[in-house]
């Protein structure tokens, strides 16, 4: 079968409209949990939809039997949304609902990385039990991955988290490898194109405006797909999944990138721990600018749906949020 089957065509969706029997409870519950484990999202009572594929059309036929054979009624078609509903809008439903699932599954990851020995040697036994809840994490990550049909923005964040306690467990090379990443030489990176996820939110407008900036003044970006993209030679990507730049541990992206490219500049730590609370959700800086700017980002998704024009907004207001705090320093050393 050739693998372009489980790529989305072109924009149109599946639906299930079905009518089910009031009883038996459980098999309202069953076909509701079955649905869920698809990944369809429900656009209207009894109306779930999902992108068209050959996989998902195959999903959609087996639940219709289940239905039929179970007493109720059901049927499956093709739509093209042209009035109400945007696919823009159905697509914020499917990232609304893998997010939901990123974020009960980053709460445990988190756990998990926690609970990690500092500073000295993971015991055999630790190793065991660490290795085997990574083991039931990571087949939960698997799970949502393959209903995360248009890249929800939460798979990095758990992605980075399973990531950074595997390399925690990777027994060190010699006994003396700290897994340090070597610095980066910025001319290696010079005029390339830096690729990112379309819809670009708080960590991706505050990457490329760091990029642009401080790393690469003569970078390029490119918007692509969240899910299925395969680079091009010489292009870098960043807060995506599989990127060269992208989440560690509990860092968000602009955080490894001023860790990777050693950016010594203070006025940047602020700067840091805003996007990390605003992106992570963990309240870890609670720096009070969040809020504020979470609300300012958002206005400027919503008030532009091209990526070049949110990162031109975005790149103003890091610039003199930047200004501020380079500022405030200043006057502070007075």
């Amino acid at each position: 079968m050739s693998t372009s089957t489980d790529e989305p065509l072109g924009t149109r969706w599946l639906l299930l409209i079905h009518q089910l029997p009031p009883k038996p409870d459980y098999f309202r519950m069953k076909v509701w949990r079955r649905l869920q484990r698809l990944g369809a999202v429900a656009i209207k009572n009894s109306v779930y939809v999902l992108p068209r594929t050959e996989q998902t059309y195959e999903d959609f036929e087996w639940t219709l039997r289940e239905i039929v054979q179970g007493g109720g009624e059901a049927s499956v078609c093709e739509a093209r949304f042209v009035e109400g509903l945007s696919d823009e809008q159905i697509e914020a439903l499917f990232h609304a609902s893998r997010d939901a699932d990123y974020a009960q599954l980053a709460d445990d990851v988190r756990q998990l990385f926690e609970t990690l020995p500092s500073g000295k040697a993971i015991t055999d036994e630790q190793r065991r039990e660490i290795e085997a809840a990574l083991a039931r994490l990571g087949r939960r990550f698997a799970d949502v991955t393959a209903i995360d049909f248009f890249g929800a923005p939460g798979r990095e964040a758990v992605d980075g988290l399973l990531a950074s306690i595997e390399q925690r467990l990777r027994p060190k090379a010699g006994g003396g490898a700290t897994g340090r990443q070597p610095k980066i030489s910025r001319a290696d990176v010079t005029g390339r194109t830096w690729v990112t996820r379309k819809g670009i939110h708080i960590d991706r407008i505050a990457s490329a405006w760091l990029i642009r900036r401080f790393i690469d003044p003569r970078a390029m970006f490119k918007f692509v797909p969240g899910k299925g993209y395969r680079p091009e030679p010489g292009e870098l990507r960043f807060d995506m999944f599989e990127a060269e730049y992208t989440h560690e541990g509990d860092h968000c992206t602009f955080e490894v990138l001023v860790k990777r490219f050693e950016l010594p500049d203070p006025a940047l730590r602020p700067i840091a721990e805003i996007v990390h609370d605003i992106d992570l959700k963990d309240a870890k800086f609670e720096r009070p600018e969040a809020v504020g700017m979470d609300r300012l980002v958002a206005g400027i998704a919503m008030a532009h749906k091209d990526d070049a024009a949110r990162l031109e907004r975005g790149t103003a207001v890091f610039d003199d949020l930047y200004e501020y705090f380079l500022r405030k320093r200043d006057r502070a050393g007075e």
